[in-house]
């Protein structure tokens, strides 16, 4: 009997020790790069600022209160505004690249399998080089003596002289522009697996056009859509470089106000409670997410 209980102890210490080997690695990544940092900012979150924006004693809640606009001169919605605006671009950035996304997912599908992979690779490729190069590109690419520029000119959405960056639409395309791999990828595996005999079933029962892919092809490739929201809408909200440089005064985002508060305009305290609150919606999101992904029955692939 003790002989059976030492195996089964044994067999058990081998699957523990099997488990911390593979997972390991990825958790401590994690508690090193995620947990230990959001800890320190939260510390830092409690603390009063002083004349040079460092955290200092006594502890206090005035940097939360600064998040919802309080100041000494009162009540302000600038951060409210900022809040809002990341949401309307990282959504719009997430639309626009589910739209581009199924096009090209079915144009690669439509390609020998032998070339599929190729193809996906020329998608993710620009991804391996840098941010703010290919962020640079497109201020290139939407300055005022660009091709696009002249023909929004043209069409009166702009005055002369002037271009489309920086402003909004600027960091609308480059956001969708950074993250559309990041749509594509997700969906392109659900659309892999598409059972065709639905759509066959679907032209039988004469639909075409937007209804045969509302009806067949969509439903099929939601966990996959789904999962390339998150993929897309999550640093999109957060992210700093597009807005930056793209943005500049005229759209500026959460990711661009944070980084202030440690650069140009230090507030340590400050610039951690921002980063806490958008952590906490951030979360906050995610379960939603999850618990709409149920509802419409997005499966285990879309899951959180």
């Amino acid at each position: 009997m003790s002989a059976a209980k030492t195996e089964v102890e044994y067999e058990a210490g081998r699957q523990r020790l099997r488990l911390l080997s593979t997972a390991g690695p990825g958790l401590g990544w994690i508690v090193l790069f995620l947990l230990v940092p959001s800890a320190v900012l939260l510390g830092i979150a409690f603390f009063s600022a002083d004349d040079y924006g460092a955290p200092v004693l006594p502890l206090s809640v005035q940097p939360f209160q600064q998040v919802a606009g309080f100041s000494l001169l009162g009540w302000d919605s600038g951060n409210i505004v900022i809040f809002l605006r990341s949401l309307q671009q990282a959504g719009i950035a997430t639309l626009v690249s589910a739209v581009l996304s199924y096009p090209l997912v079915f144009f690669i599908l439509s390609r020998p399998a032998s070339i599929r992979p190729l193809l996906l690779l020329f998608i993710v490729l620009p991804s391996w080089t840098n941010q703010v190069v290919r962020t640079y590109a497109w201020l290139e690419l939407l300055g005022p003596d660009a091709p696009v520029t002249w023909i929004a000119h043209h069409l009166g959405i702009v005055p002369p002289y002037l271009g489309l960056a920086p402003g909004s639409f600027a960091v609308t395309t480059g956001l969708a522009y950074n993250y559309l791999p990041y749509m594509i990828v997700p969906l392109y595996a659900s659309a892999e697996k598409l059972d065709w005999t639905l759509v066959e079933a679907g032209r039988d029962l004469y639909a075409s056009g937007v209804k045969l892919f509302w009806h067949t092809v969509f439903p099929q490739t939601v966990p996959g859509l789904l999962s390339g929201v998150i993929f897309v809408a999550i640093p999109a909200f957060g992210d700093y470089i597009v807005p930056q440089l793209l943005g500049g005064d005229k759209a500026l985002m959460i990711g661009s106000l944070i980084a202030n508060q440690f650069t140009e305009t230090p507030d340590w305290p400050y610039g951690a409670a921002l980063t806490i609150i958008m952590l906490v919606l951030t979360g906050l999101g995610l379960i939603g997410f999850r618990i709409l992904t149920k509802k419409i029955g997005g499966g285990e692939e879309a899951a959180i």
